[in-house]
């Protein structure tokens, strides 16, 4: 009798045993659920599937509301918390917090930290590692006329129009009048565009300065653009380097709410190597992926992570 009864008892404690390990492995595979969202446009998206993979593939139960709408509604939706992480920029930073220097932002370390100090403190979101590529308002040219006169930076665009050099630049009205534009561009690396030497659109839309650079309409050899614009690598445009840093910095960065990080704090490590890998050239192949070539974002994101050995086939 005596020694059945220890048989019962270990039965029960194996089967204890077995239970806890089974239920601690059910907890671990139910994290979440934590609700992804981005911004309406190209580059939003592919940030955004790039999130939920990273996080689907890391056990992690995810709601997509990527392309969830623009700035202010994503701002407003993360800050209620209606979804809890999702790709912006450092820049706006200036555009968040009013009275801060403007000079800040055209530093990516210094607009980095700032902004990352100020959301924590004012709206409780933490923000991860930034990917290294500026989608900011940018000069491109075509890659023929970059080769032919070694023009990598805006400096060396000013000295090839200030001394005669070939140019016509497409670009909106909006670009040509605001001072913060092509004004600045013009003052800080010393050079002037006449009316013959700008083609004007009354929209600020950059597929159209874009495609008369490629296509050189009127004489058009360059356009403005943003810096990750997904129709530059096919068209064969090249943004010349701000190396003056006229502009603001705009670096594509994953934020989350507070409350999820302090759960989740693994989030990071998760989404770093991938955002680490995203420079300039590398944002603007994948968007053009999406926006020339028409592929899916979802199928976009999780190529490139496959292809970076990020999660597996």
């Amino acid at each position: 009798m005596k020694k059945r009864f220890k048989q019962i008892s270990l039965f029960f404690l194996v089967f204890i045993i077995i239970f806890s390990t089974l239920s601690c492995k059910k907890q671990e595979a139910e994290k979440g659920p934590i609700t992804v969202a981005s911004k309406i446009d190209t580059e939003g998206a592919l940030l955004g599937q790039m999130i939920v993979e990273l996080l689907k593939t890391h056990g992690f139960t995810v709601i997509d509301k990527t392309e969830f709408g623009p700035t202010d509604l994503v701002r407003k939706a993360v800050t209620s918390g209606e979804i809890d992480i999702y790709p912006e920029y450092t820049g706006n930073g200036g555009f968040f917090f009013d009275g801060t220097d403007p000079n800040v932002w055209k530093n990516s370390e210094a607009g980095y930290q700032l902004v990352k100090k100020l959301d924590l403190e004012k709206n409780n979101l933490v923000w991860l590692t930034p990917a290294p590529a500026n989608n900011t308002w940018a000069l491109a040219v075509r890659e023929d006329l970059a080769q032919q006169n070694q023009l990598k930076t805006l400096e060396d665009l000013g000295k090839y129009i200030s001394a005669g050099g070939n140019f016509k630049l497409a670009c909106s009205e909006e670009f040509v009048q605001r001072p913060d534009a092509l004004p600045a561009f013009q003052k800080a690396y010393g050079f002037t565009l006449t009316k013959d030497q700008l083609l004007t659109f009354s929209g600020g839309n950059t597929s159209l300065t874009e495609k008369a650079a490629a296509e050189q309409t009127d004489g058009v050899n360059s356009a403005m653009a943003y810096g990750t614009d997904g129709a530059l690598s096919a068209l064969h445009l090249v943004v010349l380097e701000d190396n003056k840093g006229v502009q603001p910095v705009y670096q594509p960065t994953p934020i989350v709410r507070k409350a999820v990080f302090d759960q989740y704090p693994e989030i990071e490590k998760i989404l770093k190597p991938a955002f680490e890998s995203l420079d300039l050239v590398t944002l603007q192949s994948l968007n053009s992926k999406i926006a020339i070539e028409g592929n899916d974002p979802k199928e976009v994101a999780l190529s490139y992570l496959k292809s970076k050995q990020l999660i597996k086939d």
